[in-house]
């Protein structure tokens, strides 16, 4: 029942939040700051008892298995799993809850008691997206957290909000409904080849399926998931919603959100459809490695603070993308410890913005400078997360990176050194940052304070974080190493079965064999 009442404990602390908020603005968010802590304690405890049964037992991928009846008569169920991956999004999920809870703590003034019950739901919807085995729930739960982060961005943004949350609404709404539309067909497919229509993930798996109907329905997931990513051309979305998002909106937006939409091509795009996956290999990794190249120029040219970060994922998500579709253990080793490093750095990276926008009542950076001197604490946190955002050895990024591009080199030589070449990039406007904050010369003069009790709290827990996941990742990668395991097995399985219908078919042309005999 534990996954039962990670989500249950969500939503009513969301709920009490918000009834308790007509009468008291200060007990909203104590609520919520317990609701979180709560959970991240269970989730913490269990991945304790649980890390060394997955090392041992790496067949048995997943840990805990609910399922519930709840619309028999069209196949669908509650039905709630936990793998590695799913355990480890759950952790990052209630780690960063608090800190979006504690950032929120002095900057939402007005209608805390929805706020938090709005911030409280996208955790929750987030969760079951983590945690739903029937495609009926995942497809609920994607947009029980698409609804309450409208509501957070148009509500508590900055000037333009209200375009923000309109412009990622109709991104991520209609994406959406071309993956319903690829659920529905893929629940009547397996109906009239076996007899059962269901939603059951463990059920789909395998559903024969003829290569193009395959191709245009792993397409009705591919595009709703990176839409979510985001990858070059349906990012734009993106960098407005960060800008005009509240502190907490841009900490969950880049930190949870994203990986949605990484998750959902890990835990359905691969194992659904390994054929159409195999045929769409080429290009997604050119769509990551042209993400990469243009989110780094792009970070490079804006003045913006919120908007320069927001460029920064954009750029960080292609390697993502690029890890995914190599489709080797080392690759997805490092997509995984991409997943985790980038919620962390780069939420940190916002969080500073909002608590520079909040002293400083500016954004721009070429309004910045000099600032070292009067807040030296943030200067040196800065430094290094700019250090972590650019791949320094030592911090997380670099771990991920690093096994990215190593199984990547497998599959395609030339995309890895261009992919590559963006980590020089990636140098630059992580320089930039502190060079036009911190360092260079102030157009203005700025009486500043440094950082508060609170927000040391937050920033070490996130600076502590990214340290010792670039020196002893390890627990990461034993966790999610089994459903690694079984993805690289799906895809080793199906090289050879191709191998043995024609021996002329090697991993170097595999592609090429895909296309041209799909049919």
């Amino acid at each position: 029942m534990i996954l039962i009442y990670t989500i249950v404990i969500l939503m009513g602390g969301g709920l009490l939040a918000f009834l308790l908020g007509q009468w008291n603005k200060s007990l909203p968010r104590w609520i919520a700051l317990c609701t979180v802590s709560v959970g991240f304690v269970v989730l913490v405890s269990f991945w304790i008892e649980r890390y060394r049964a997955v090392n041992i037992h790496l067949s048995n991928t997943w840990m805990i298995d609910y399922r519930h009846d709840w619309i028999p008569s069209f196949g669908i169920s509650f039905h709630l799993a936990i793998d590695g991956l799913s355990l480890l999004l759950l952790v990052l999920t209630f780690f960063l809850g608090i800190l979006a809870v504690l950032c929120s703590w002095n900057e939402v003034k007005e209608r805390a008691g929805f706020y938090h019950f709005n911030l409280l739901w996208i955790l929750a919807g987030i969760s079951g997206v983590f945690m739903a085995m029937d495609l009926f729930l995942f497809y609920f739960f994607w947009e029980i957290m698409l609804i309450p982060m409208y509501f957070l961005i148009g509500i508590w943004g900055s000037e333009n909000r209200v375009y923000a949350a309109c412009k990622f609404f109709i991104f991520t709404q209609a994406s959406g409904l071309l993956m319903l539309l690829a659920i529905i067909g893929l629940y009547f497919i397996h109906g009239r080849n076996t007899g059962i229509y269901t939603f059951n993930y463990f059920e789909l798996l395998g559903t024969a399926i003829s290569p193009n109907v395959a191709f245009w329905l792993m397409m009705g997931f591919m595009i709703a998931f990176v839409v979510k990513l985001p990858i070059v051309p349906f990012h734009t979305w993106l960098p407005d919603a960060h800008s005009e998002a509240p502190t907490a909106g841009s900490l969950i937006l880049a930190g949870l959100l994203l990986k949605t939409g990484a998750y959902g091509i890990l835990r359905f795009v691969l194992p659904l459809f390994p054929e159409a996956s195999r045929v769409f290999a080429p290009w997604a990794m050119l769509f990551g490695v042209i993400g990469i190249i243009y989110g780094a120029i792009l970070a490079y040219s804006q003045t913006d603070l919120k908007r320069l970060v927001a460029y920064t994922s954009v750029s960080h998500m292609g390697f993502v993308i690029l890890g995914i579709f190599a489709f080797n253990e080392l690759a997805l080793q490092g997509v995984v410890m991409q997943l985790v490093t980038h919620a962390i750095s780069t939420g940190a990276l916002f969080i500073m913005a909002g608590m520079l926008k909040e002293r400083l009542h500016t954004r721009d950076i070429n309004q910045m400078g000099g600032l070292w001197a009067q807040m030296p604490q943030m200067g040196a946190i800065a430094m290094l997360l700019a250090m972590a955002s650019l791949g320094l050895p030592g911090l997380g990024n670099f771990i991920a990176e690093f096994l990215i591009l190593l199984g990547t080199f497998k599959a395609n030589v030339l995309l890895t050194v261009i992919a590559a070449i963006g980590l020089v990039f990636s140098a630059i406007y992580s320089l930039r940052i502190v060079q036009k904050v911190f360092l260079g010369p102030s157009e203005r003069s700025y009486q500043v304070r440094d950082f508060s009790f609170r927000e040391i709290v937050i920033m070490a827990a996130l600076t502590l974080s990214i340290v010792w996941l670039g020196l002893y990742p390890q627990p990461v990668i034993n966790t999610a190493k089994p459903m690694i395991m079984k993805l690289e097995h799906i895809f080793s399985a199906e090289n050879k079965n191709m191998e043995k219908e024609n021996p002329s078919v090697t991993p170097l042309n595999m592609h090429k064999y895909l296309v041209n005999n799909k049919e």
